[in-house]
């Protein structure tokens, strides 16, 4: 069993929660992580990079000057790439850089991830966090005692407006549910603090892919 040590807001210990070892992933799944966080980082980039080509420049159809005789190189338009305030030739254009990943893909690389993580005791539960004060010092004896100045990732079972609010103006603090954590958030943050219904969600997502 891995043990994970319980705390209370105030920053005392309160005991030890315990997950099965069998419900975690160490021997596959390194591929899987490499790929989902590669696809996730594509997803969010924005694509929106744009350059006119000399068919978008404006201007350009009469021949700047004659063709022969001036001493000068010819040229067909004032737009050409080769002159200032002409078309780019190679420059970027809109485009998607998603990419598609299986969902069997992505519940092994979160197991995976999270897996290693339990397995660092990098997981700890805190009693009571949906229902914290909405107030930044609310956190702070809590976070001084699981994270130390790290990173943190708030995990619940259910969406806390209330933690929002008290996390919200905490830099490398970050909140959400435990059905909607992601891989990449797994591996960003040094620390995972989540509830007990937190907790719960994450063993049914890591109970997932364990064959009976």
């Amino acid at each position: 069993m891995s043990k994970l040590k319980v705390y209370k807001l105030t920053g005392e210990t309160a005991g030890e929660a315990q997950i099965a070892d069998e419900l975690l992933e160490r021997k596959r799944g390194n591929q899987a992580v490499q790929d989902v966080v590669t696809a996730y980082r594509a997803g969010i980039r924005a694509g929106t990079a744009s350059t006119k080509t000399r068919a978008m420049v404006s201007g350009g159809g009469r021949k700047p000057y004659r063709q022969k005789g001036t001493g000068r190189a010819r040229q067909g338009s004032i737009r050409s790439p080769i002159l200032r305030g002409g078309g780019v030739v190679f420059g970027p254009h809109p485009r998607d850089f998603s990419k598609k990943v299986n969902k069997k893909v992505t519940a092994l690389a979160f197991r995976r991830a999270l897996s290693e993580k339990l397995a660092a005791g990098a997981v700890v539960v805190a009693e009571g966090l949906g229902e914290t004060e909405p107030k930044t010092k609310a956190l702070t004896p809590l976070l001084k005692a699981v994270a130390g100045g790290r990173s943190a990732l708030l995990l619940t079972g259910e969406s806390s407006q209330n933690l929002n609010r008290a996390a919200r103006n905490r830099q490398k603090v970050e909140v959400t549910t435990a059905a909607q954590a992601t891989t990449y958030q797994i591996l960003r943050y040094a620390v995972i603090v989540t509830d007990a219904a937190g907790l719960d969600v994450l063993q049914q997502r890591l109970s997932e892919g364990v064959e009976a």
